[in-house]
């Protein structure tokens, strides 16, 4: 074979070799597989997601039980006007002065207990704000301790102050609120807690006060209370009772 002959064949075989391994040399070159990737579509996290419904607070329940002789150890002993058997505990739901629900206690006769929770319900509904509320047992029926920790509370078997009749708590008829924002105040403007000094003049703009013709007069005015806001001369802006006095 010539020299020439032998270049051609040699330039072919080289030639067809590049094609069969993929080369893109001529036009019937063939191109490599094209690398495929699979991914996995990301969910939405604004489109479809549904913005968070405000929590609304919990509906004022009351629960009205029969009293024993160990809770009101205390604040009642023979001899009361009334036996502790005449007496209910309200169990029942208030705002608190830091704007939330708290469950409390108050001991009235079980003749105005429904009519109490009634009241209780509507100072609930428009957010009256109440520091605390708990049988006066816990500070073992002495009333000046619970009206120094400010304690919202009704039934406690002791003479009217300054007197020696029995007061109307002693019969489970009358509830002080708040008395440190509702004061005892002395026809002299003179008060025995010192906690309440900002709270003694009237009409006052601040949180748990009561002021004359108010919704928490008028509240208790519903079932026929009065308040002691109300009384000449001595002023107790803290009591309401069903007698008035």
């Amino acid at each position: 074979m010539s020299i020439r002959r032998s270049a051609l064949v040699v330039g072919l075989t080289a030639s067809l070799g590049a094609v069969a391994c993929g080369a893109t040399a001529g036009t019937g070159a063939v191109s490599p597989a094209p690398i495929v990737t699979e991914t996995t579509p990301v969910a939405s996290t604004t489109a479809d997601t549904p913005s968070p419904t405000p929590t609304a607070p919990p509906e004022f329940t009351s629960k009205i039980t029969k009293v024993t002789r160990d809770q009101v150890r205390y604040s009642w002993r023979p001899g009361c006007p009334v036996s502790y058997t005449d007496l209910r505990m309200i169990t029942m739901t208030y705002w608190g002065f830091d704007d939330k629900p708290h469950t409390g206690q108050l001991i009235v006769n079980a003749s105005v207990a429904e009519d109490v929770a009634s009241v209780f319900k509507k100072l609930y509904d428009f957010r009256y704000p109440i520091k605390r509320m708990e049988p006066v047992d816990k500070y073992k029926g002495d009333d000046y301790a619970s009206i120094d920790a400010d304690n919202t509370s009704a039934f406690n078997c002791r003479a009217a102050t300054g007197s020696t009749n029995w007061s109307q708590h002693a019969y489970g008829l009358a509830v002080d609120l708040n008395p440190r924002e509702n004061p005892y105040v002395e026809a002299d403007g003179s008060h025995a807690h010192s906690n309440a000094d900002d709270f003694v003049d009237r009409p006052l703009k601040k949180p748990g006060v009561i002021n004359a013709g108010d919704r928490v007069v008028e509240a208790f005015a519903s079932i026929g209370w009065g308040w002691g806001g109300d009384w000449t001369g001595t002023k107790d802006y803290q009591h309401f009772s069903k007698s008035g006095r």
